[in-house]
């Protein structure tokens, strides 16, 4: 049994998905979460034992309408989306042929990924020859390694070959009103259209293509204020490609990060006869303290362990619970008490703190000078 077994225990290994590799990329610094995910460990389990299970999940309603406006946007062979494209590329695409890959016959993931494979392989070829290759290739299943493993990927995407590029189209339920959608949904939007991205690049650099005929131009159709009119713009996601691509290069050299662990460390849950946990929630917590995280505000939208990390960064008091801007600009202070200390001179500074001292302490002088003068205004007033 290799180590990553021995963390999961004897429990299948959970899939990943564009879901979980975008979440890998909104925090590549967190320890805990990067091994976890090599290892397949069910995290909405752990959480679930601890007692701090994650809220996560769309309600009913939102799922209806998700699929609703994505039948909508698909109607008619894409018509609609056609239509989109053509008014955000600001001329005419051309022909351009529609394949369904959830049609094709058989129905195993790996006829449906062969399909994709040749639909995208031809599509490059004929654009390198010059010929007209549109094409919208609705459900296409991709494939990714992440660390060692192969994930398909099952997009409610569509991948658009016009004027020699392909684009990844990531369909969404969310409403831009005026021009502006909220702004971590669109974050969030963005992250998970660059695993498509990367993914799709894979794919083709594998068929002997050049990669770079994906272009890094999300197009993201969603509902145009208030109604259900879909509307469609562009979303750069080169950051979100850079990120994604330093994590996982960073879970396949996961053994660095296992190496500093204990090697008989596991998050077995020892489930009984009906399945349910006979492992100690308090002995599981132990074990799950090892491993280093990195909490940040933004991780209770992304992972299923992070209403657990929060608790854990709020008995440390660490700097955590402050946000990753205000974390990092405090220069590696681990916890508000040192912010503190050091702000109004109670701890002396080690000599690699000297410089955040002096600007904790300037702020303070400023702080409470301007603290006195609204005092001083109060007592006149």
């Amino acid at each position: 049994m290799n180590r990553l077994d021995v963390l999961r225990g004897p429990h299948p290994a959970v899939d990943h998905t564009a879901r979980t590799i975008a979440a890998l990329a909104a925090n590549p610094g967190c320890d805990r979460r990067a091994v976890f995910d090599a290892a397949g460990v069910d995290k909405r389990a752990i959480a679930r034992h601890l007692g701090h299970p994650a809220p996560f999940g769309q309600s009913v309603f939102a799922i209806t309408r998700a699929r609703a406006f994505e039948r909508l946007v698909k109607a008619d062979g894409c018509a609609e989306l056609l239509r989109l494209l053509r008014e955000l590329f600001g001329r005419d695409v051309g022909e351009v042929g529609y394949v369904d890959v959830a049609e094709t016959e058989g129905s195993g993931r790996e006829a449906r990924h062969a399909r994709t494979r040749e639909l995208l392989r031809d599509a490059a070829r004929a654009a390198a020859d010059g010929r007209p290759a549109g094409v919208l290739v609705d459900h296409p299943l991709l494939r990714l390694d992440a660390g060692g493993t192969e994930v398909y990927l099952e997009p409610d995407v569509i991948a658009l070959q016009a004027g020699g590029r392909f684009h990844v189209i990531a369909i969404k339920s969310f409403a831009i009103i005026d021009g502006q959608a909220e702004p971590a949904q669109v974050a969030a939007a963005a992250r998970q259209a660059a695993v498509y991205v990367h993914a799709l690049r894979a794919l083709l650099a594998a068929e002997g293509a050049d990669p770079a005929l994906v272009a890094h131009d999300v197009v993201l159709v969603c509902p145009k204020d208030f109604a259900n009119t879909p509307t469609a713009t562009f979303v750069d996601v080169r950051q979100q490609l850079a990120v994604l691509a330093r994590q996982l290069a960073r879970l396949t050299r996961i053994d660095r990060i296992l190496d500093r662990l204990p090697p008989d460390l596991t998050f077995d849950l020892r489930p009984g006869p009906d399945g349910a946990p006979t492992r100690p929630a308090a002995d599981l917590a132990r074990a799950v303290r090892q491993v280093p995280a990195r909490f940040a505000p933004e991780c209770l939208s992304t992972c299923d362990m992070a209403y657990f990390c929060r608790a854990e960064a709020r008995e440390r008091e660490a700097t955590d619970m402050l946000g990753r801007a205000v974390r990092d600009a405090l220069g590696g202070l681990a916890t508000i008490p040192e912010v503190l200390g050091l702000a109004e001179g109670a701890r002396e500074p080690a000599e690699d703190e000297a410089e955040i001292a002096d600007r904790l302490r300037l702020v303070h002088r400023f702080y409470a000078e301007a603290l006195g003068a609204a005092a001083r205004e109060v007592a006149v007033a």
